[in-house]
């Protein structure tokens, strides 16, 4: 690339065409940027490691020059071809953020402190992220808090963070400007959770931007466009909750959800008519995180932890042994659970069809007689939302991306472009 040419330039490198593991790259002068920093989901690989090498030959995160750790075995050396580079985090889902530390440390990553903070906390035992070459499995590399509403500048690129609403705490879109263009990535949002403000603000400020990146989850099933439906809300997951708890009355109940949405679990301990009762290491999550302190116990493989209050922990054979005093979050050993157990799976994992642990683990429930609930409200705009929001921006150009068909995202208000992975787009 000739820096000295001036012109924005948008390189998809990755997840155009899937739901995860958006890559992308945009340059300007001597100076360039990646977001996201996630891996492709494609559990029916069955992989044998997760290293770089066997993620690239599977095609799980895209090959780029100056971005990768060279310590990685078969990572490619560093050439220097810009003078500024930096990576950014829209949200914690491990689709956006998985191989972080597989960034060289060259390479300032940033993200909202509350997302920095539950990466911290879920990678504490380095089963949430990919481990970093030459440093224990439980290591984060640096990471730069840039809160909402701050910007900053890599070389002539200037980076905003616009908090938007998703199913995870600390959730933003970036508004991004170059001296001859303004770019505006969605990351993952709605207008059905519990702060939509957040998201038709940020479409607010978005308004006319050249060239609209956005995810579109949401009409990535065809055979559902033609059945449009309110979508569940936050509150009205929780109230349907509520009323599965006090319809089971004399069975146990228990429930299990996504670690990182934090506001949901906070929902259901102030709503609930029974006593909550979380495993340990998401009682010691929310602590870290919010200060809030709740009952807690230790299932048979959990590891102590000094920090919570053992004033406040419920024994497991307590829990196991209830009918209908405890609301009770459970994560493994569902074979202990009473026959008639009631179970909530709220957006838990595995998360749906497309993991084959799903089916197992229905069938799994089904043969110790433990009745599953789904309650899923979805952290993504639905494909009336997805309008509404393109609509309120009123972009230039539209890419869809992060969809399985993003051709079904329109743009009536300009021009759109349905990019290849790869591909990338000079900006006039």
């Amino acid at each position: 690339m000739d820096l000295k040419d001036k012109q924005t330039r948008v390189t998809y490198h990755k997840g155009v065409d899937t739901i995860g593991g958006t890559n992308i790259e945009i340059a300007y002068g001597d100076a360039h940027i990646f977001f996201d920093l996630g891996t492709e989901y494609r559990p029916e690989l069955d992989l044998p490691d997760e290293s770089y090498q066997t993620l690239i030959q599977n095609h799980l995160i895209p090959k780029l020059d100056d971005f990768y750790d060279e310590h990685l075995t078969g990572a490619p050396q560093w050439k220097g071809k810009f003078q500024h580079s930096a990576a950014f985090i829209s949200h914690l889902h491990l689709d956006h953020t998985k191989m972080v530390n597989f960034v060289d440390q060259r390479i300032p990553v940033y993200s909202t402190p509350a997302t920095i903070k539950l990466l911290k906390r879920l990678n504490r035992d380095g089963d949430f992220l990919l481990p970093a070459a030459g440093h224990p499995k439980e290591y984060l590399r640096p990471l730069t808090e840039l809160p909402v509403h701050h910007k900053v500048k890599i070389g002539e690129i200037e980076v905003e963070f616009y908090p938007v609403d998703h199913d995870a705490d600390g959730a933003v879109a970036f508004l991004i400007h170059t001296p001859d263009a303004f770019i505006v990535y969605t990351g993952d949002l709605r207008l059905h959770g519990y702060h939509p403000e957040w998201t038709r603000a940020m479409m607010k400020a978005a308004a006319g931007c050249d060239l609209l990146i956005s995810e579109g989850v949401g009409v990535s099933f065809p055979q559902d466009l033609d059945k449009p439906r309110k979508p569940w809300s936050e509150q009205l997951l929780i109230e349907k909750l509520v009323d599965l708890v006090q319809n089971a009355e004399g069975r146990p109940t228990t429930f299990n959800t996504y670690p990182g949405n934090i506001s949901r679990l906070e929902a259901i301990c102030d709503a609930q008519p029974r006593t909550v009762v979380l495993t340990a290491d998401r009682a010691w999550l929310l602590q870290q995180i919010t200060g809030r302190k709740v009952n807690y116990y230790y299932s048979p493989s959990a590891k102590p932890l000094p920090e919570l209050d053992p004033s406040l922990e419920v024994d497991y054979q307590t829990l196991l042994a209830d009918k209908d005093m405890y609301l009770w979050q459970v994560e493994d050993h569902f074979e202990n659970l009473q026959p008639n157990t009631l179970y909530i799976h709220s957006d838990a994992e595995p998360l749906g069809d497309f993991d084959p642990a799903y089916q197992k683990f229905l069938e799994m429930l089904a043969a110790h007689h433990v009745e599953f609930v789904r309650l899923a409200c979805s952290g993504h705009a639905t494909a009336a939302e997805l309008d509404e929001i393109v609509a309120g921006i009123k972009p230039q150009l539209l890419t869809p991306i992060h969809s399985f068909h993003p051709e079904n995202l329109k743009n009536p208000f300009g021009s759109r472009v349905l990019p290849q992975n790869g591909q990338t787009l000079i900006l006039h």
